[in-house]
Order: structure tokens, then sequence, then C-alpha cells
């Protein structure tokens, strides 16, 4: 079912940005069984209803997570579709003011910049209405998709750490990315 732009908390041209719901699971679920060759090995979203219930639930209500689905604006029946989504995870307040972003673009929607628009909206809500400070990608050296979108949405890269994540079976080394409140009002 197609949102308004007034559900979006943020929109730019071609995408608005909105928080999950429940009800986006059905939608959800069809587009991560559609885009299983373009997730795997890097993703591996929910693609049940109860895998989907619990991913969800764990967005909505986790104060330390914040999830966002990328959704297309434009006339006719893609107006509201979900074309991805980026969550805010292991959101730390007090000192910090940081979290860890995780993303994943839909198969109808890959390689059309989408997901570059909904990176720079989600980053400045985390700097605005969030007040986040930092921000940080932690991307797999062979993923060059996430590498690219962490480097064109200025994050800088920080650092290696060898066996750093545990995904589909195995420790897998990752480049950490970051940007920060600073970095993205001056460039």
């Amino acid at each position: 079912m197609p949102h308004t732009a007034s559900r979006y908390l943020a929109e730019g041209p071609r995408v608005g940005i909105r928080h999950f719901t429940y009800e986006d699971g059905a939608e959800f679920i069809a587009r991560a069984r559609e885009s299983k060759d373009l997730h795997q090995p890097w993703l591996f979203p929910p693609a049940t209803d109860a895998a989907y219930a619990g991913y969800a639930g764990r967005l909505i209500e986790d104060r330390s997570k914040a999830g966002f689905l990328v959704c297309e604006k434009g006339a006719g029946e893609r107006d509201g579709a979900i074309a991805g989504f980026i969550n805010i995870n292991n959101i730390v307040e007090g000192g910090f003011q940081c979290g860890a972003l995780g993303y994943g673009v839909f198969a109808h929607a890959a390689g059309r910049g989408l997901m570059r628009e909904a990176m720079g909206l989600v980053v400045d809500y985390a700097f605005g209405p969030m007040r986040l400070h930092r921000l940080e990608i932690n991307a797999q050296p062979g993923n060059a998709a996430s590498i690219a979108l962490a480097r064109g949405a200025g994050f800088r890269l920080e650092g290696f750490s060898p066996n750093m994540i545990y995904i589909d079976g195995a420790w897998r080394d990752h480049e950490r990315w970051a940007i920060t409140a600073e970095m993205r009002s001056t460039g």
C-alpha cells in the first residue's frame, strides 16, 4: 500500500524514509526473497513472517536501534514501494552519541542511486532529530557496493578489523568507516 509523503520522516526527490511497521512484513519478505542472490553472502534479511516479526519488533521497540525503510516516490504502482532499508544499530547515548549502520537494497531498486539518496536522508536525520554525533559502517572488504555507498555518503575509512563479525558461518574481516556531525556540516 503506498504511503503518502506526510508519513515520511525525511524525503528527497526520489525516496522517502520512514520507520518499520509490522504491517510491512509481506512486502519486505517478498522483496527479500526476490533479492537473495543480490544479498548473499553479505546480508541475510528476514524472509519469513516469524523472522520479520522478530526483526521489525527489535527495530520498533529497542531504543538502541532505529530502522528506516527506503520507499520510492513517484507516480504509479512504485509510489511507496519499499526499495531497501537502513538501520542504525548499537546506539550508544551519553558521551558517545553514536550508532552503527546496516543496510540493504532490494533487487528491483539496485543500481538506481536510491540508496545513496536515502543514506543522505538517514545521516541527516541521525545528526538532526536523533542528536547523534557519529555513525559507523562495518563492511566486508569484498563488498564493493557497500563500500561505494559508505564512501559516496562521505564516510572515511578508519581501519581494518580481522574476524570482526560472524556472518554466514564464519568470522569475517571488515573495514571500518565513519562519519561525524562535523564532517557532514563541513563536507
